[in-house]
């Protein structure tokens, strides 16, 4: 079929293609523990749903401006202010179907054909597939378990070029759980202080899911305001994956030009979901507050159960709920299977002998690793890495 070359510039995200797999398995009758999506298995808070209950009896049925209603785009600016100090005013908020397309509005408006957009490694699998979207060039930065997986303002120096464009981030990070301390900004920050010409992309989705303290944004720093674009959405703190909202806050200039782009693809996300939005930004956090506390029971204990297990190298996570393993212990080992040559063949080794989904780790940019997902019960937790200890221990 003709299609257009467009399809060879980017992957289908692995983190969904391992789930499909796992539907295909289960289907077929096979016990599948999922440790592989990132959504947390908590319902949306009940005060949230009333409000969208409300809406639809309300008869808030109809279109709404690209950007997202009003009130909902005040409702941002007071979290933000509420939450991170920060300023803003509703012209410097688009809403969206997700962070995703606020990513990809953000991507889509500011890079050109040739622009390079640093990303250090293990990044989220879509930030570099959007950047091939725009025909930008991904550079990323490697990091390690040895560096906590963060970057040095050294090594941020040494990867600008005449053709970087945009500089694109997550902390609480996905999948590594790493999270930059204010310090640790304010040393990257002066590098930036010295090329205004770049954009940096900040993605504070796992803001509210941070066992270390406070979240610190880099949108904080006023020399670099105007040039963050800060991205966020309710789907991780708030259990609202299926609402579909995520919002930017930038510059009214980059606002204005991601609107444009927004009302050739979505127009605005549900106006019902908008309202639920306001009750989720400007009420009680206790809910939020309760989930992670449960995620952070079970970290300690998937990191608990990873201790028992000889060859795997792993970083505590200090936010996000996924551990991101060194797993080339395990590289040249044999299975029934066949050679475990990395991460990729050792993710599927242990979907069909454990029945436990994962995500390689080359699609986060870290051939090195595999990401565990921690959003499931306890005792599924127990179980499944029960599955993969055996399994492992099964390779010679």
């Amino acid at each position: 079929m003709p299609f257009s070359s467009l399809l060879d510039r980017f992957n289908e995200p692995e983190t969904l293609k391992m789930a499909k797999l796992g539907r295909e398995l289960r289907a077929q009758g096979a016990d599948i523990i999922d440790l592989s999506l990132g959504e947390p298995d908590f319902d949306t808070p009940q005060h949230i749903k009333e409000a969208a209950i409300q809406a639809i009896n309300d008869n808030w049925s109809h279109y709404t401006p690209v950007p997202g209603l009003a009130d909902v785009r005040a409702a941002v600016c007071e979290k933000l202010s509420r939450d991170n100090q920060l300023t803003y005013t509703p012209d410097q908020i688009v809403t969206s179907t997700g962070a995703k397309q606020s990513l990809a509005n953000a991507i889509l408006a500011l890079v050109d054909e040739g622009d390079e957009v640093i990303i250090p490694t293990p990044f989220w699998v879509t930030y570099s597939e959007l950047v091939k979207i725009a025909r930008g060039k991904v550079v990323t930065i490697r990091t390690s378990v040895e560096s906590s997986f963060k970057i040095s303002p050294e090594e941020l120096k040494q990867h600008i070029t005449s053709a970087t464009k945009v500089f694109m981030f997550s902390s609480p990070c996905n999948p590594s759980g790493a999270v930059y301390s204010r310090d640790e900004l304010a040393a990257l920050v002066k590098v930036f202080e010295q090329h205004p010409n770049i954009f940096i992309i900040a993605d504070e989705i796992y803001e509210y899911i941070n066992y270390v303290g406070e979240h610190a944004s880099i949108a904080s720093f006023d020399s670099i305001k105007d040039r963050v674009i800060l991205i966020n959405g309710l789907s991780k703190g708030f259990a609202m994956t299926g609402w579909r909202f995520g919002y930017m806050a930038a510059h009214p200039s980059i606002a204005k030009a991601c609107e444009k782009i927004q009302g050739q693809f979505t127009s605005a996300t549900s106006s019902i979901t908008q309202k639920a939005a306001i009750a989720a930004l400007t009420g009680t956090l206790e809910p939020s507050k309760q989930m992670t506390a449960a995620f952070e029971d079970r970290k300690k204990k998937t990191l608990e159960l990873i201790s028992q297990i000889p060859g795997l190298k792993c970083f505590v996570p200090e936010g996000a709920f996924y551990v991101f393993p060194d797993v080339t212990a395990y590289y040249g080992k044999t299975s029934s299977q066949g050679i475990i040559e990395d991460a990729a063949s050792l993710s599927m080794y242990l979907l069909h002998k454990a029945h436990v989904t994962s995500v390689m780790g080359d699609a986060f940019g870290e051939p090195n690793c595999i990401r565990f997902s921690f959003a499931n019960s306890l005792t599924n937790i127990e179980r499944a890495w029960k599955r993969i200890g055996d399994a492992l221990a099964e390779l010679k």
